[in-house]
């Protein structure tokens, strides 16, 4: 961890900060570039906008893969105030984002809100592979 690292990391947990401030989750993130600008930030707006993917990992990663062509996102480093979920790391991955420091694990976060969380919903399958893989064969190719 650098100085420079520690440094971005504040900015985001400043943003997680105003997140709060604003009413919605205290969970804010920044993307820098390779030369070390900042080229986006934002944070939680979950709560102000209605729309449970406002999560500022998710805007980021998005705004990325829009903006950005797969070598400069390669080169990023996203700072976040915490952990991603499983739903921003799908999209960090997906967004091609190099890198990505945190400032509080998903363990620590777990305790800082005991009994809080989400119901485990059941998941079945794989089935009907026959059918559903016509539509998806070749597309990767």
């Amino acid at each position: 961890m650098t100085p420079d690292d520690e440094g971005f990391l504040r900015r985001a947990i400043q943003l997680a900060a105003q997140a709060r401030a604003a009413g919605d989750a205290p969970f804010g993130s920044l993307l820098v570039g390779p030369d070390g600008d900042v080229l986006t930030e934002d944070h939680n707006t979950v709560a102000s906008d209605d729309d449970i993917s406002a999560h500022p990992e998710l805007k980021l990663a998005r705004w990325a893969a829009r903006e950005l062509d797969p070598g400069t996102a390669a080169a990023t480093t996203m700072y976040t105030s915490c952990q991603p979920c499983g739903m921003c790391t799908g999209a960090i991955e997906r967004s091609g984002l190099g890198r990505v420091v945190f400032a509080l694990s998903n363990e620590q976060l777990a305790n800082l809100k005991p009994g809080a969380g989400w119901p485990h919903v059941p998941q079945e399958g794989p089935a009907l592979f026959d059918e559903a893989h016509i539509p998806v064969d070749g597309y990767y190719h």
